[in-house]
């Protein structure tokens, strides 16, 4: 068999701002792949199906000696810098093309830290580090988009770390920010499913209409409302969750109740200005209420919770109990431009490249 076009998405700069298409990103047609005869070197030939655009990358894009969260601890391993010149990864579902590796057939799905690009080899070496491993659809009637959004890290993401911190009873008050976001969203309504006020900010009106669409109580545009406004007139609150940081984090630690729970998942404020700073007024509220503050990192509650989501959230999806929206770009001439919308907050759901089909 003649070699095959295998398009990628490369890195090929450090940004300065926000990551710009063409120019932090290459799509590159140029690469062919010969499927029969590429050396597995005992592990398995993917064709990548979906890959998944998430706020984190902007992290990993950076000098490969810059310090960053995602190179300390364990996630030295899982979550190095991208390099240039070489694709993009991120979570993923692929289709095994080939396979010299004993825990993997022909035609098993698999997921884990794909390509963005049509045809990768994974070595054996590489199988762990990237956290190859197969999958199965829980729930049929689910798109294997959503298994990369709410049925995948994000919906995990919510799930582990609401079920693990939230410590949610029955007519307590949470505030989520990206509320219509992959994340975000799964919380609101997680918490609705607790009997809970839900207060949830995003950045558009049309993101305000969904958040009302999946129970929100009290739905709000930070852009054109004052935040600390609506803090004070609808907390105080007893659980926070924090997916930007910033002047937002500030006011939410201004209007908690004493022994409020504050849930860190991200920070997305800092991530394109290079985290330079936020003159926070109420941090001291941290001991004078006794609040418990937590971040943490989806793969490190997996233990405690992984069983319970694969048995429960993807049903619920897929029978629309939880409601989902993906902003599903079609091919990787694409993928560039759908990660700067996420750094700026101009998706409307969960940010999906499809790469192929089946």
């Amino acid at each position: 068999m003649a070699p095959v076009t295998n398009a990628a998405v490369l890195f090929n700069e450090v940004p300065t701002g926000y990551p710009e298409p063409g120019k932090t990103t290459v799509y590159d047609s140029t690469q062919t792949i010969d499927l029969n005869s590429v050396a597995l070197n005992g592990g398995i030939l993917v064709k990548t199906l979906v890959v998944s655009v998430d706020p984190y990358q902007r992290g990993k894009m950076r000098e490969p000696n810059t310090k960053s969260y995602a190179i300390y601890g364990l996630i030295v391993i899982r979550k190095p810098p991208y390099f240039a010149g070489e694709p993009l990864y991120n979570y993923g579902i692929g289709r095994v093309l080939r396979s010299d590796h004993s825990d993997f057939k022909v035609d098993d799905h698999v997921t884990g830290q794909l390509n963005f690009q049509e045809y990768s080899v994974f070595p054996a070496e590489a199988i762990p580090t990237r956290r190859i491993e197969t999958i199965i659809k829980t729930a049929e009637a689910l798109p294997w988009t959503a298994y990369v959004g709410a049925a995948g890290m994000p919906g995990r993401t919510a799930f582990f770390g609401y079920k693990e911190f939230a410590k949610a009873k029955k007519g307590d008050t949470i505030f989520v920010t990206t509320g219509a976001g992959a994340v975000g969203s799964m919380v609101v309504q997680l918490a609705k499913l607790d009997g809970l006020k839900v207060i949830a900010s995003t950045g558009s009106d049309a993101k305000v209409e969904f958040l009302k669409e999946i129970g929100a109580d009290v739905a709000f545009n930070y852009k054109t409302t004052d935040t600390l406004e609506v803090l004070e007139r609808e907390g105080p609150l007893d659980i926070y969750w924090d997916n930007v940081g910033g002047s937002i984090l500030d006011a939410a630690l201004g209007c908690t109740k004493n022994f409020a729970r504050v849930i860190a998942c991200g920070m997305i404020t800092g991530y394109n200005d290079g985290f330079t700073g936020q003159n926070f007024k109420n941090l001291w509220l941290m001991f004078a209420r006794s609040l418990f503050i937590n971040g943490f990192l989806e793969f490190n509650l997996r233990p405690q919770w992984m069983a319970e989501f694969n048995n429960s959230i993807p049903q619920k999806l897929a029978s629309g109990e939880i409601k989902y929206r993906q902003e599903i770009t079609h091919g990787l001439e694409g993928a560039g431009l759908a990660i700067r919308n996420i750094q700026l907050g101009d998706n409307v759901g969960k940010s999906v490249v499809v790469v192929a089909h089946e």
